[in-house]
């Protein structure tokens, strides 16, 4: 019984440890690929750019974001009881459900494009991007229901694989179509004597011609997948005897039930982005700032800061969405000690890589923007700031988005809708104070939207001890990776500053200093007795890890 528990928390750790693997590896390439894409469209075409990923997003989040979860959710529970004949039902319903949301979706971002820009953005041009993404919205809807089928199934590797294959396209055609796209705005630009703001548009535009054709080839290939698995699944579908079939209508309307939820937590979860970028260019423009600089500030931040702060943000995303199947089942079997352990297990392993993330970046935020975005080397330093100033959103967002897929786990889905509510409120109002009355322009949001995280770390916190009645081991959670992380930091600050001082090429400093923060870390957190080797263990690879750890005198 014992190895048996071992081993489900042991796969547990494995799926979601290749969730974030592959969330990881699509962030570097989009980060790489965001390198010419800067260079090319500059910091105002990252305010396009920006401003029409935000919009999508909303729409996205509304008609299908929260689809992989609740699938995933009504799958596991079905698969749990031996009842693949309603899963296939649920799928059905699913890719309905996903096709009416994803038209209805891409018809309203279609006809409401320019009010959406001009009047809620004060954002004019970026109606070109925008309008690019239209059938995203359709496609991503679909993909999201298959992949929320597989990983109901207890596997993330359609889902990872997918998602390496969707960004390795969209970075390829991104950057050959923002260059093409850049050069053909210019030239209108020029006929109608703005080439200045014309050129990167129409950039930002062929910048989001590569999510649509990414998402085309994440779908085929989870489509491959899905057929070549569909004649197993049919197989022992046929093998169920007795097993009753809920009605259509039934189904969907569990469907809407488990969706609206989680479809509404994470709307109000990320509805900020579009309240923050509304608020502060419409305040910003009252306090005498001009439009230039205002687009310039909401580059930076969008292009750089949160592309950066997102990267460690994924993992925890990857480890939510692996965490409401396994949880889904323990619960439903009433296994409450199992659900606490697998609680802990992601909560341990999300503050693990997120403080050293955060405190990384804070420190090497300046070397990292100049070593990424050449181009724009001007504001590096601007970039710098705001990592220094917003580097623990790192930690409070991995917190919060994985206590959220926590919940949805153990059924809690309303609880996640309240508290991002409650946070979303009071993030306005520190964010109108700290723009008002301390004229903080840009860092007014950064602040905003860190308060707002953490306020949902506390409020989720809460609710999972009251509801699953885990309770939250400080020591080695929060207090060792943040000791270690600062050691760290510490050493990272000085390994910089100190090879950039005889060398003179950040480059060279930066990957030396990222070298050393990768080796202090990890030596000072088994020093410190932050990982157990059972622990270790239990991730993928763990013996290999825990049998050189040995090695090296870091464990006993």
């Amino acid at each position: 019984m014992g190895n048996k528990k071992r081993k489900n928390t042991t796969s547990f750790l494995a799926q979601g440890t290749i969730l974030a693997a592959a969330s990881l590896i699509s962030r570097v390439i989009g980060l790489i690929y965001r390198m010419p894409l800067t260079a090319i469209i500059g910091d105002t075409g990252n305010d396009y750019y920006g401003s029409a990923y935000t919009i999508y997003n909303i729409l996205l989040i509304i008609s299908s974001y929260s689809l992989p979860l609740a699938v995933s959710k009504l799958v596991s529970a079905n698969i749990s009881q031996g009842r693949r004949r309603n899963v296939y039902r649920i799928l059905k319903c699913a890719l309905i459900f996903a096709l009416v949301s994803g038209t209805a979706a891409a018809a309203i971002l279609y006809f409401g494009a320019d009010f959406i820009t001009g009047t809620l953005l004060r954002t004019p041009l970026c109606i070109f991007a925008l309008k690019v993404l239209v059938p995203v919205l359709v496609i991503v809807a679909v993909l999201g229901v298959m992949r929320g089928f597989f990983q109901g199934l207890g596997t993330m590797m359609p889902s990872a694989i997918s998602q390496i294959i969707e960004q390795i396209v969209n970075a390829i055609i991104s950057v050959w179509a923002a260059y093409v796209l850049y050069r053909y705005g210019t030239r209108i630009g020029a006929v109608l004597g703005d080439a200045e703001h014309y050129g990167p548009a129409y950039g930002a535009a062929g910048g989001t011609l590569g999510t649509n054709l990414g998402s085309v080839a994440a779908l085929i290939f989870v489509l491959f997948v899905f057929f070549a698995y569909m004649h197993v699944f049919k197989r022992r579908m046929r093998r169920e005897k007795g097993v009753k079939v809920e009605p259509f209508a039934y189904t969907m309307k569990i469907l809407i039930i488990t969706i609206v939820p989680v479809l509404l937590s994470t709307t109000v979860y990320n509805i900020s982005s579009i309240i923050d970028q509304s608020i502060f260019k419409n305040v910003a423009l009252l306090q005498g700032y001009s439009e230039n600089k205002i687009d310039v500030w909401w580059g930076v931040f969008s292009g750089k800061y949160k592309l950066l702060i997102n990267v460690p943000i994924s993992i925890a995303s990857a480890m939510a969405a692996s965490s409401v199947p396994t949880l889904t089942m323990s619960f439903a079997q009433k296994d409450m000690k199992k659900v606490r352990e697998q609680i802990n297990s992601a909560m341990r392993f999300i503050m693990v890589i997120s403080f050293p993330c955060a405190i990384g970046l804070a420190v090497l935020g300046e070397p990292i923007c100049r070593l990424l975005f050449p181009g724009t080397a001007q504001t590096a330093p601007m970039a710098g700031t705001m990592m220094w100033v917003g580097a623990m959103a790192v930690v409070f967002y991995a917190m919060s988005t994985l206590s959220n897929g926590l919940l949805q786990g153990i059924d809690r889905l309303k609880i996640p809708v309240i508290n991002a509510a409650v946070s979303l409120v009071a993030h306005v109002i520190v964010l109108i104070i700290l723009m008002l009355f301390f004229r903080m322009n840009i860092y007014a949001v950064i602040i905003a939207n860190m308060f707002f995280a953490f306020l949902m770390c506390i409020m989720n916190a809460l609710a999972i001890r009251k509801y699953s009645g885990y309770h939250q081991e400080i020591h080695k959670t929060f207090i060792v990776p943040g000791i270690s992380s600062a050691i760290m930091g510490i050493i990272t600050y000085i390994v910089y500053h100190g090879s950039y001082a005889v060398l003179k090429i950040n480059a060279v400093s930066a990957m030396l200093a990222i070298l050393a923060a990768v080796i202090v870390y990890a030596v000072v957190l088994l020093l410190l007795h932050g990982l157990t080797e059972e622990e270790i263990k239990k991730f993928p690879k763990g013996t290999l890890i825990v049998r050189v750890a040995k090695k090296l005198h870091l464990l006993k």
